[in-house]
Order: structure tokens, then C-alpha cells, then sequence
């Protein structure tokens, strides 16, 4: 299938990996091979929901190509996204004598993914690891351009790493066994996407909304790379998040304190669905969005499973929780409004009345 491929352009250096889409695990170690020599010892991270899915398959296929294979299974869940992770990880990695020349594979979700990641970046000052993406908000979004954390008592992404990938592998044909939430938290990535940088594809995504619903399978290798073009366009121009990159932000302040507070009954993609409603509401509010494109954005969410409303929150209690948002900067939120469809900019003039606001009306204010 297509490939697309990243270049991290950093001063003295450029970093680049690509980002492949197959329909099985079979080209698996092919890819990697593109890389370096096959022969080496791998860990596949993986969560316990996965592993019963896709752990043996995949380590089938890499000691068929005669690498040493062994992994580390973690409860699934955000819950286990933490320090405490990370380090029963290292001591599985230093007990079975992984050293720099060893690969991590990262198996699953977002989760997994970010996990995995950080691990990599700072076992040993450094490891290569690769990204088996196995959910759609990690397709289309999580897996690619090397942001890597963890959660730190219940604040999102409090301790992390920029650490890219040497490869992407997307297994397309896993979509199929994805929960229906699941499958709608990536949805939530695939809208704000569009919003943020290509409001063409924004549209496409309300056109086909049916076939993506129904998991049609060449929509979704369409929209899947549409998303990961989009996202690859900005990582490029600015791989450490220093301006624009800012913009893939969009929903996440708000979405972020919605999913602390739920203590993450609501998954990521859900929350970044309803922080953006709020992004377009203050961006409305603005008169950058008309009131037919404002609630376009809001019911859209009903089209593809997402909620509009947030219910047992104090608006209020949302609002505090932002301020603790690892965006923050000089005491003032970077926030990602839409000055149209399809374009984003950062903003660090909303106000506590204007964010307060847009809480109430995903609070069922209006």
C-alpha cells in the first residue's frame, strides 16, 4: 500500500521515518528491515486488551525473521498510563539485557503508544522503537510525530519526550475488531483534524459519513491518510511544537480537564470532541464562525457516536482544571481557536469569561 514519509529537519540533523498502511503483519519485518538487519532482540509493549488480539501474531512474524522476542503486557486502560508503568518496563528491559542496539515495539493505542515512546526515549539515554498502531485515534493521530508521555497523578501528559519512530506500521485490517467507542474516540481526532487544516476534508468526512460508520474500507484508508498527510505537513514545518505546531492542540485544553475530571470514564477522543465544541463556540463568538458553522461542528458529533454535552461537571471546576493544562505558558493558555473551516491558530487572549462560557454551553448551558 501507499507510504508517506516524515522528516524531522532539526539543526545538524534530519530525522525521518515512514509511515506505512498494509493489510496484515506479514510485511512487518520487510519495513524494518528497510531500517537496519532484521536480527536483533525486540520487546513488544503491549496492553492486556491487545494482547490477546495480536501479540502472538506479531511475534510470529519477527522470529520467523529471526529476532528475539519478548514482551511486556500492562493492564489496558488510560489508568495505566504513569511512572510506575514505565518503570516495571525498564526493569523488564534491564533483566532481560536490553541494550541500545534492541527495539521497543509499541502495540496497540494511544496509550501504548505514548508509553512505549517515552520509555524509549529515556532507557539507556535512548532506544529505537516503532509504532503497530492498532486503534483509529492512534492511527490517525498519537502514532505519528514523536510525541511521547505520561500522566502524572491524573494530569494528562505531565512528563513526556519528543522521540520519533523509525517506522509507523499500520495494520489496517485491526479497525475491524475495534470497539464502537473506540472507533468514535478516533472519529473525535479525525474531525478536529480536518477543522484545524483542511476544511476540504472536512467536509469529505461529513460526506461520507455513512461509509465511515459503516468501517468502509477504502474510505477509511482514505481518511486515515488524509489525516496523517495533514498532520505530517505540520510536523514537519515544526517538529518540537516551538508555533505551529500548537494547532493540533485544538479541543484539547478543554477536552483534557473534562477527561481528568471524569477520572477517564470518557475516552480521549470523546473529550477532545467536546473541547473543541467549546473552541468553535468562543471562536463563534469571535465572529470567526457563523452560527450555521457553529453548529455544524456541534452535531456533527451525533452523526458519529460523539457527545455534545459533558453532564456531573461543575463548569467552573472544567475552568480551574485548565489552568493546569501543560500548555500553559507565562500564566496564559495557548489556545487553538478556528479563525475558518480548516484553519487554527494559536491564541493567548481567551479570556476566563469567554472559556467559561463556551464550558456552559457543552455543559447543556444553551
Amino acid at each position: 500500500m501507499d507510504a508517506l514519509r516524515i522528516q524531522q529537519r532539526k539543526p545538524n540533523d534530519i530525522f525521518s521515518y515512514q509511515i506505512v498502511w498494509e493489510d496484515g503483519f506479514s510485511a512487518l519485518t520487510a519495513h524494518i528491515g528497510n531500517i537496519q538487519p532484521i536480527a536483533r532482540k525486540f520487546c513488544i509493549v503491549t496492553d492486556s486488551n491487545v494482547a490477546g488480539l495480536y501479540l502472538g501474531e506479531v511475534t510470529e512474524v519477527l522470529e520467523a525473521a529471526g529476532a528475539k522476542v519478548s514482551s511486556f503486557i500492562f493492564p489496558a486502560g488510560e489508568a495505566s498510563k504513569n511512572l510506575l508503568t514505565v518503570q516495571e518496563l525498564y526493569r523488564h528491559l534491564i533483566e532481560e539485557r536490553y541494550d541500545r542496539s534492541d527495539m521497543l515495539v509499541a502495540l496497540g493505542g494511544g496509550v501504548t503508544g505514548d508509553l512505549t515512546g517515552y520509555a524509549a526515549a529515556t532507557y539507556l539515554r535512548g532506544v529505537d522503537f516503532i509504532q503497530v498502531p492498532t486503534t483509529l485515534l492512534a492511527q490517525v493521530d498519537s502514532s505519528v510525530g514523536g510525541k511521547t508521555g505520561v500522566d502524572f497523578d491524573q494530569y494528562k501528559n505531565m512528563v513526556g519526550a519528543f522521540h520519533h519512530p523509525r517506522l509507523v506500521y499500520m495494520n489496517m485490517s485491526t479497525l475491524s475488531s475495534l470497539p464502537d467507542d473506540q472507533f468514535a474516540s478516533g472519529i473525535g481526532e479525525v474531525l478536529k483534524t480536518g477543522l484545524l487544516g483542511d476544511g476540504e476534508f472536512y467536509e469529505w468526512t461529513i460526506n461520507q459519513m455513512s461509509e465511515i460508520q459503516e468501517r468502509t474500507y477504502p474510505v477509511l484508508v482514505k481518511m486515515i491518510q488524509s489525516c496523517c498527510n495533514i498532520k505530517r505537513q505540520i510536523v514537519e514545518k515544526d517538529p518540537e511544537e516551538r508555533n505551529l505546531r500548537a494547532i493540533l492542540n485544538l479541543g484539547h485544553t478543554v477536552g483534557h480537564a473534562i477527561e481528568k475530571l471524569k477520572n477517564f470514564e470518557l475516552l480521549h477522543g470523546q473529550c477532545v470532541a467536546l473541547g473543541t465544541i467549546a473552541a468553535a463556540y468562543i471562536s463563534y463568538k469571535r465572529q470567526y464562525l457563523t452560527t450555521e458553522e457553529l453548529y455544524e461542528i456541534r452535531d456533527m458529533n451525533v452523526g458519529f457516536d460523539l457527545p455534545i454535552f459533558v453532564d456531573g461537571l461543575n463548569p467552573s471546576d472544567i475552568l480551574e482544571a485548565t489552568k493546569s493544562d501543560k500548555k500553559m505558558e507565562h500564566g496564559e493558555i495557548k489556545f487553538i481557536l478556528l479563525q475558518s473551516i480548516g484553519h487554527a491558530v494559536v491564541d493567548r487572549t481567551v479570556t476566563d469569561d469567554e472559556l467559561l462560557e463556551a464550558i456552559d454551553f457543552i455543559a447543556g448551558g444553551e
